[in-house]
């Protein structure tokens, strides 16, 4: 192995590294994990799913999102209205204390809408998450394929 794939082979493996460890918000009991998105088109829309973890004593609310790839970000979530699935806007989501929730496919998520830029598999998406008292948490969201229905496998945290 030449010294130059090595040396790439090490970035991988600290890239890896860092995937698979939970942010924890500053001073807070906020942890974000597997955070992933769906590919999708440039000019289009797309979804992010992750799992909210409070590890602190006192309820926290994600209020909102946003991401420099879309013209807007809102937390959405999907509703059926007789045969119809339906996405709405949401105005926050609880995370009572010692519990979580999962954002994920057919239920609540984060829409970015009017991608500057397609989500292509294998890249990763800047996402701003704003709590209540968490404040402002960034995160590299990991894009899978356009039909996947999980975050990848050994993709643990982030």
């Amino acid at each position: 192995m030449t010294i130059h794939r090595r040396a790439l082979a090490g970035l991988v493996a600290l890239g890896s590294l860092a995937l698979s460890s939970p942010l924890r918000a500053q001073g807070t009991g906020v942890v974000v994990e597997q955070p992933w998105a769906r590919a999708a088109l440039q000019g289009g829309n797309g979804g992010a799913f992750l799992t909210l973890r409070n590890t602190g004593t006192a309820p926290d609310r994600l209020l909102s999102a946003s991401s420099p790839l879309a013209r807007t970000t809102e937390i959405h979530e999907t509703v059926r209205e007789g045969e119809v699935m339906r996405m709405r806007p949401v105005a926050a989501i609880e995370i009572p204390p010692g519990g979580s929730v999962t954002l994920r496919p057919g239920g609540a998520h984060v829409m970015m809408t009017g991608l500057s830029g397609p989500l292509r598999a294998g890249t990763t998406v800047p996402l701003t998450l704003t709590f209540e008292r968490a404040g402002a948490v960034e995160v590299q969201v990991a894009v899978q394929a356009a039909g996947a229905s999980a975050p990848a496998a050994g993709h643990h945290a982030h």
